[in-house]
């Protein structure tokens, strides 16, 4: 049993810095075969055509720092630090206001709006960066997409605790109450359904 491990032991220790050496020189031995030429091709098509009608009324950005890890058997686990940049907005759909939303006084016009929603929140990849990532040369892909998955997540759920839905329902009253009493002539009482 000790003569098989004694014989097995200088792969083992061979494979083991192969690794170590690979993730401390890998970002340099790419640059030495280096891309002469990069050619891209489109073919774009036009799928569909949408009427929209959300007033986006706040834009929340944030910063986060996720650090993902992937276990893995006999191998060290991968990990890696990124910062994810992201954006959510919130708004209010104004298609979904009826005729009956809509009560016209000799002085005043009351319009009830819909309640506001977070209309979109996104990722910036342009602006989010891989810090620092180890043990990953054979999982990067899978890593960096959880991770990514992962902070696209949290950045929804961090834009309704922050109370995005509130200031877009403040901002709401603050751009179109003073536009539509100029347009009318008449004192505008905004609430949400």
């Amino acid at each position: 049993m000790i003569k098989i491990i004694f014989r097995y032991l200088p792969f083992f220790l061979l494979l083991i810095a192969a690794i170590f050496i690979w993730e401390k020189t890998k970002n340099s031995i790419g640059n030495l075969f280096g891309v002469s030429k990069m050619e891209t091709t489109h073919d774009i098509v036009l799928q569909n055509i949408k009427t929209l009608g959300k007033l986006e009324l706040a834009s929340y950005t944030f910063k986060d720092i996720v650090e993902q890890k992937l276990e893995i058997d006999l191998l060290p686990d991968p990990k890696a630090l990124l910062i994810v940049y992201g954006e959510a907005k919130g708004c209010i759909d104004l298609t979904q206001i009826k005729d009956s939303d809509i009560l016209i006084d000799e002085k005043k016009i009351r319009i009830i709006l819909p309640d506001p929603e977070l209309c979109q929140y996104s990722i910036d990849h342009s602006k989010s960066r891989i810090y620092d990532s180890q043990y990953a040369f054979m999982n990067e892909a899978l890593l960096f997409e959880e991770a990514f998955k992962s902070a696209e997540v949290k950045l929804r759920e961090t834009a309704i605790s922050s109370g995005i839905l509130e200031t877009s329902k403040k901002n709401a009253s603050l751009i179109l109450k003073p536009m539509l009493e100029k347009l009318t002539g008449k004192t505008i009482i905004l609430s949400f359904k």
